[in-house]
């Protein structure tokens, strides 16, 4: 009868990635959480924190994976865990590698009969991967959430230049009524602009650390706006109408790409639910093959393929707009 080690490796894979994020919401709750009324910064001030303690903690929390990039393993992945915003520092994240791997590690030792060697390089593997998969996924939501409120909170800007405002004062409006992730953002901005920091430089550091092109548009038209003059609620307002139609633009790009995304992770799923099915249908289809010496070699062959088919078909429709 076929082995079931190819499907207790996926089973083990998607326990790591449960791991990785119950352990996240355990240690810091809803902190974190990206869909509240009330967004982080506003929630720590309410707290108790004073606004230049809560000022130093985000900045710290929002500046260290990027610091970090020198750490050898880390390295890999200290691009998406800064726009991800996790919470947790690069030690940390290191650690949590570690703790699965050796879970992973456990799992593969009671449930499978591989050799040693395989088994602490399948579960490294795990480890790593499973961990770059939840960043990446936190960093995909949450920048697609940011380029989501940024029309809105630039229309906001706008409505409060119109009254008499100063950009000071709708920036730290566009704090207080914006959710999360931009509203925590932007009383980043708020806070730094109020202890002197320049307003055009803020946005410019924002955007080149969350790598938004959005984000660099509305950085060029402040700093414009500084430096020559003009009506910057107008500025502003033809920007909000150029962010959104981009913004509409990349929506309907992806939907015109999502059947060719989809027919990639099927041709990738389907070896899979192929083997699934065999081994139903006649349990001992495999028996002479599995003992071959080249049969985990193979697998582990097979699987790269599987993950190559993925990575090449994302790039084929990874259209720049």
């Amino acid at each position: 009868m076929i082995s079931a080690e190819p499907i207790i490796y996926i089973l083990i894979f998607i326990a790591v990635l449960a791991l990785v994020q119950g352990a996240y919401l355990v240690i810091f709750g809803k902190s974190i959480s990206m869909d509240g009324k009330v967004n982080r910064r506003l929630d720590m001030l309410d707290k108790g924190g004073n606004r230049e303690q809560v000022l130093d903690q985000l900045r710290k929390e929002m500046t260290q994976h990027m610091k970090s990039q020198s750490i050898p393993i880390y390295s890999i992945l200290a691009t998406k865990a800064q726009k991800a915003n996790i919470a947790f520092t690069p030690p940390q994240i290191i650690l949590v590698m570690a703790v699965v791997s050796f879970a992973a590690f456990i799992m593969l030792t009671m449930l499978t009969q591989v050799g040693f060697a395989v088994r602490l390089l399948v579960a490294i593997l795990m480890g790593v991967g499973g961990v770059y998969v939840w960043i990446n996924n936190k960093a995909t939501k949450r920048m697609a959430m940011l380029d989501e409120q940024l029309p809105e909170a630039v229309e906001l800007m706008v409505r409060s230049l119109r009254v008499g405002h100063p950009f000071s004062n709708a920036v730290s409006i566009v704090a207080k009524e914006v959710a999360d992730p931009l509203g925590t953002e932007m009383g980043m901005i708020s806070d730094e602009a109020a202890y002197g920091r320049d307003m055009g430089e803020t946005l410019k550091a924002m955007a080149e650390r969350l790598d938004s092109q959005d984000m660099r548009f509305l950085a060029v038209a402040v700093t414009i706006q500084q430096t020559s003059g003009g009506n910057l609620a107008e500025i502003l307002d033809g920007l909000a109408k150029v962010i959104r139609a981009r913004f509409r633009l990349f929506r309907r790009v992806a939907a015109i790409t999502a059947e060719a995304k989809w027919s990639g992770k099927l041709l990738s799923a389907f070896p899979i639910l192929a083997l699934i099915l065999i081994t139903l249908v006649k349990p001992d289809y495999f028996d002479e093959v599995m003992e071959s010496s080249y049969f985990i070699p193979a697998c582990f062959v097979i699987s790269i393929f599987l993950v190559l088919n993925l990575i090449v078909m994302r790039a084929l429709v990874n259209i720049k707009v």
